[in-house]
């Protein structure tokens, strides 16, 4: 990769619940120890996204799950990767994963949030980001237990789900196929 490259991932795309955030990141220096944020304890992705918001340029896109069930999930997808786009002016995109979504003038790579540092700080912006307002959402909820699964489909979610049915924050577009019919 030559020139300015600006490193773009999401984090939220997958759960039942929460928003879908779209970061895109150009570094400013090298920043020790980036990896893809999964492979990253809290407490890291912490301590790292505050070095990364001080040393590079970086915009952050965030989709309610309103949105999410409105447009659906590639269609805020491909919106948020234009909008970084257009804020973040540089030589290359480089966005996690197989698809562009239809976006023109951007590439792809599976995994490079853990092979190029500044997806790897996409990926740290994006995941701490979700995290962060989904815990904000566990306090107005509590019953979900949302700090714990972070709205993904675990056990423990189901079992919420089941117990008390969808809250604002769930994407009602996301089916649980074992149990959808007695939850409207």
């Amino acid at each position: 990769m030559n020139g300015i490259l600006c490193g773009i991932d999401e984090a939220g795309r997958g759960p039942l619940a929460g928003d879908l955030v779209i970061a895109g990141c150009i570094l400013h220096v090298k920043i020790e120890g980036l990896d893809d944020s999964k492979k990253l304890t809290q407490k890291k992705r912490e301590l790292l996204y505050d070095k990364i918001v001080q040393n590079s340029s970086y915009h952050i896109v965030i989709f309610s799950p309103k949105q999410i069930d409105d447009e659906g999930i590639s269609k805020c997808l491909a919106r948020g990767l234009q909008e970084i786009m257009q804020t973040l002016a540089c030589e290359e995109y480089l966005f996690d994963g197989n698809t562009t979504f239809g976006v023109k003038g951007l590439k792809t790579m599976i995994q490079a949030d853990g092979k190029i540092p500044a997806v790897s700080a996409a990926s740290i912006l994006a995941k701490v980001t979700h995290d962060r307002n989904i815990i904000k959402d566990a306090e107005k909820f509590p019953e979900y237990q949302f700090e714990k699964h972070k709205g993904y489909g675990t056990a423990l979610h189901v079992q919420m789900i089941q117990k008390y049915g969808y809250c604002e924050i769930h994407r009602k577009s996301y089916k649980l196929k074992a149990f959808e019919a007695t939850l409207f």
